[in-house]
């Protein structure tokens, strides 16, 4: 370890969440100061006192904000205006505090959402600002751009060292499965291992199956993220990625066999694809900390289903 830790305070918004957990495990193995993870009944990030005592209290070296309101494309269709509020007013309160007490170091984890619609394939940087975002998720994805620009900012006001990352769709054990509210990847090995437990002869999925999405194992994205804490201090975001891509046919296909469901895949086709495309480059990000994740989509899918089934088993959800 570079000692960069050492003593220094840090508060994880989100800590609790699913990113969140695997980075605070990683974030205690290098050795730094305390570390404060808390739910939203100690401090609601929405509410300005309760952001400045949060600081007042915790008196943080670091904040990593990973908090966030999220959710699949119903989700986002079906709270667009919570999903703006929440996102935009917890980053621009959490980032203003973070200037008034003095802390080192904020990281704003944003989204891959906020891209255009059109963004040429890979995602570079610099294209983040060519274009509105796809509207299923265009009011979460515009939120959190506005905190990039509140990044900059600051920097260049009062030299605030803000720093923005952008990963892109993040899965693996421990994930978000509630089929009202997860994305793709826990929502298809949810639906289709119940679906081989009850026998069923088909499952749904929404869409044609050919948009194409990018996935970063979580461990890798937790990762990535503590070495920019340590070794990036930038105006510029940086990707977070495989810089790689899977239509949704084949990643559905590729979870039905991992999970030993043989049954028809229907694609229900009056439901929205969301962005035709998605997968970034992350070739600034490799040249600036030496981001390379590690674990390919394969190997993380089976972790992911193996930790899922053995879950449903301990809870005796699946037979």
């Amino acid at each position: 370890m570079s000692g960069w830790w050492a003593g220094r305070r840090v508060t994880v918004t989100g800590g609790n969440g699913f990113l969140g957990r695997r980075l605070v495990s990683m974030l205690r193995e290098r050795a730094p100061g305390p570390v404060f993870v808390f739910s939203s009944r100690e401090y609601d990030l929405t509410r300005q006192l309760e952001v400045a005592r949060l600081h007042a209290e915790q008196r943080p070296d670091v904040v990593i904000h990973l908090a966030a309101r999220v959710g699949g494309i119903g989700a986002n269709r079906q709270n667009p205006g919570r999903f703006f509020y929440e996102n935009a007013v917890m980053g621009i309160e959490l980032m203003e505090q973070a200037r008034r007490f003095g802390v080192r170091k904020y990281v704003q984890v944003g989204t891959i959402c906020s891209y255009p619609k059109h963004a040429p394939v890979p995602f570079v940087e610099d294209a983040l600002w060519d274009g509105y975002p796809e509207e299923t998720n265009a009011p979460y994805g515009v939120a959190k751009k506005a905190l990039l620009v509140q990044a900059r900012a600051y920097r260049e006001q009062y030299g605030l060292d803000a720093i923005s990352l952008l990963p892109v769709n993040l899965y693996g054990p421990g994930d978000n499965f509630d089929l009202d509210t997860s994305h793709v990847i826990p929502a298809l090995i949810r639906k289709c291992v119940e679906a081989r437990r009850r026998g069923d002869a088909s499952i749904t999925v929404w869409g044609t199956g050919a948009a194409t999405r990018e996935f970063l194992y979580v461990d890798d994205a937790a990762r990535g993220i503590l070495d920019a804490v340590e070794r990036y201090s930038g105006p510029e975001p940086l990707n977070l990625g495989t810089s790689s891509e899977i239509s949704i046919r084949d990643l559905v296909e590729m979870i039905a066999r991992l999970t030993g469901f043989e049954g028809e895949l229907r694609w229900d086709v009056t439901k929205p694809d969301g962005q035709p495309r998605r997968m970034v480059s992350a070739e600034r990000a490799r040249r600036a900390f030496g981001f390379e994740p590690r674990v390919g989509l394969a190997e993380g899918l089976r972790r992911t289903v193996d930790w899922y089934v053995a879950s449903a088993l301990t809870a005796g959800g699946v037979s």
